[in-house]
C-alpha cells in the first residue's frame, strides 16, 4: 500500500499562478491611496505570508504603518474579489496531478495564508471537479504559516498521521510549516520563490516537474 494518504497544497504558487492579479489589485490598492506602485515580478518577494504583510512590504519603508496598511486593504479587497481570477490560472499539469491523486484515493487539501473567502472562491473555479478534504485560507483568530495550526486543522479532518502526509509548497514559509507540524515537506520550483530559499528553510524533497511529485509520494 501506498505510505502517502494525504497530501496538503499551498495554493499561490503552488497550485495557482496568482503572481499577476496580486500585484494588478495591490498596485490599485497602492495608487488609489497615494503610494508608488512597483513591477509585476516584485510581488514574488510580497507574498506568502497573508495580504496584510503583502501591503507592508509594498509600502515604501518609511510608511509601513499599521494604519497605511489598513488604508490598503480597504481599496484591495473589493477590488481583488472582483479581479482575483483575471490573469490567474493553473500551473501546467495541475489539473491532471490532483484528478490522479483523486482517482488513487488520495486526500487533498489546502492550506493557504491566502485570506479564507479568495482561496476557497480560486479553489472552487478552478478546481470544480476536485473534492478537498478542507480549504483552510488565512482564518480570524487563527495564525498564519509558518506557524502549524492550518496543518493542525487539516490533519483533524482527514485523520491521517504526519507520517502519511505530504506538504506541497513554493516558499521557505511553506517548508518552516511542514517542519513545524511534522510532516513531509515537497519544495515546488516552478513558483515564486528561487530554489536556494527551499533548501535553507529545509525542504525534504524538491519536485521541479509537476510530475515529480507522483515519483515522490511513491518512493517516500
Amino acid at each position: 500500500m501506498r505510505h502517502i494518504q494525504s497530501v496538503i497544497f499551498d495554493l499561490d504558487g503552488t497550485l495557482l499562478n496568482t503572481i499577476a492579479d496580486l500585484a494588478h489589485s495591490t498596485n490599485h490598492a497602492l495608487e488609489q491611496t497615494g503610494f508608488p506602485t512597483h513591477p509585476v515580478e516584485a510581488y514574488k518577494y510580497f507574498v506568502g505570508n497573508g495580504i496584510n504583510k503583502l501591503f507592508e512590504r509594498a509600502l515604501p519603508e518609511n510608511e509601513r504603518t499599521q494604519d497605511n496598511v489598513l488604508r490598503v486593504r480597504e481599496v484591495f479587497l473589493p477590488y481583488y474579489d472582483e479581479h482575483n481570477a483575471d490573469y490567474t490560472r493553473p500551473y501546467e499539469g495541475i489539473s491532471y496531478l490532483l484528478d490522479v491523486l483523486q482517482e488513487q484515493g488520495v486526500m487533498l487539501s489546502v492550506a493557504s495564508n491566502k485570506y479564507q473567502r479568495a482561496t476557497e472562491k480560486l479553489v472552487r473555479a478552478y478546481f470544480p471537479e476536485i473534492h478537498f478534504a478542507a480549504v483552510f485560507g488565512q482564518r480570524q483568530g487563527v495564525p498564519v504559516k509558518p506557524d502549524p495550526t492550518i496543518v493542525h486543522d487539516i490533519l483533524k479532518i482527514t485523520g491521517r498521521p504526519v507520517t502519511e502526509t505530504l506538504y506541497v509548497g513554493d516558499s521557505g514559509v511553506d517548508m518552516q510549516t511542514a517542519t513545524n507540524a511534522g510532516v513531509t515537506s515537497v519544495g515546488v520550483t516552478w513558483g515564486f520563490r528561487p530554489l536556494s530559499e527551499l533548501n535553507a528553510c529545509g525542504a525534504q524533497h524538491v519536485a521541479h516537474r509537476v510530475e515529480e511529485i507522483l515519483q515522490i509520494i511513491a518512493s517516500v
